[in-house]
């Protein structure tokens, strides 16, 4: 199907993941368009912009964007990160609560329900990762949720086994108003390309590391060189990138004792790139320190937020 074959009462329109850090809007968002085009990460806050990821049906498009995790912030970055899950959640046309069955619904969450009792579009409860609870707990926790707020509807989803993925699709859709597909067929995500493979570098960096080191973690792609280019020096895409972190610490661990954690973060980061660019690609990270950057504007500013 193409842009202008969409038959009779076809909707499109945009939904927004809504919920606190690591409540599983990434991985859900994966799971709803059927491909990786968000990175995931068991550590909280891994996400930092609004991705968006495209799931087109014979009777719809709907345009999922995935946002950072609500939280109290505690820096300017976080600040950053909060602002634009709220200019995301002010322009979609439905929104989607994402409330873990794993955890109790505590202040984050009522801060965040009582944040989007102000918004325009309808709001959806998704009560996430019920896979990891008995169904008794996912009783109680679509209670807790219920009486959270004023919900378009409330759905339990798992992302993992693949539980009710297709009915949240179907109430995210029921949602959307009638009009023609925003992009063509077959299209997963409007990402940069140069933004994935610096977000797949991230993940691969951010696995296995301490709690404090994810915050600090920023990834930056210097160039990307095809072959016969001046400055070319392969036969394949050469890809060069810089992971900036805060003090010279943080820097000792990505690298590992003689290189060898970051050789393993290129090799991990190499594979994903090359999946995705459905290419072979030569990798080449450098790790940098940007004092403080997440406090600093000039330097967030540098760094894309």
């Amino acid at each position: 199907m193409t842009m202008t074959e969409e038959p009779e009462g076809f909707r499109s329109g945009f939904a927004c993941f809504v919920g606190r850090p690591n409540a599983g809007k990434s991985t859900l968002m994966n799971a709803l368009v059927g491909e990786k085009v968000a990175i995931m990460s068991s550590r909280p806050q891994t996400t930092r912009r609004a991705i968006r990821g495209i799931v087109t049906r014979d009777d719809a498009q709907l345009v999922v964007v995935d946002t950072p995790g609500l939280h109290r912030p505690r820096t300017l970055l976080g600040e950053r990160l909060n602002d634009l899950v709220r200019e995301t959640f002010a322009e979609v046309d439905v929104i989607g609560f994402c409330l873990p069955a794993d955890e109790k619904v505590g202040p984050g969450d009522k801060w965040i329900a009582r944040e989007l009792s102000e918004a325009r579009a309808p709001v959806v409860a998704i009560v996430t990762k019920v896979d990891k609870v008995s169904r008794e707990r996912v009783a109680e926790h679509l209670l807790e949720v219920s009486q959270l707020g004023d919900w378009a509807d409330v759905v339990p989803v798992s992302s993992v086994k693949d539980i009710q993925v297709d009915v949240l699709t179907d109430v995210l859709v029921g949602r959307l108003p009638q009009g023609p597909a925003l992009y063509p067929s077959g299209e997963v995500t409007d990402e940069p390309e140069d933004i994935m493979v610096a977000e797949l570098i991230r993940e691969a960096a951010l696995e296995g590391v301490r709690d404090e080191l994810p915050h600090s973690l920023a990834v930056v792609i210097e160039e990307m060189i095809e072959p016969g280019e001046e400055t070319s020096s392969r036969e394949v895409l050469e890809i060069r990138a810089n992971v900036y972190v805060e003090r010279d610490s943080q820097k000792g661990i990505i690298i590992g004792r003689a290189g060898s954690r970051l050789k393993e973060v290129g090799a991990t980061a190499r594979e994903g790139i090359e999946r995705l660019l459905g290419r072979k690609v030569y990798l080449d990270i450098h790790v940098k320190v940007a004092k403080e950057w997440q406090r600093d504007p000039k330097q967030l500013g540098r760094l894309g937020f």
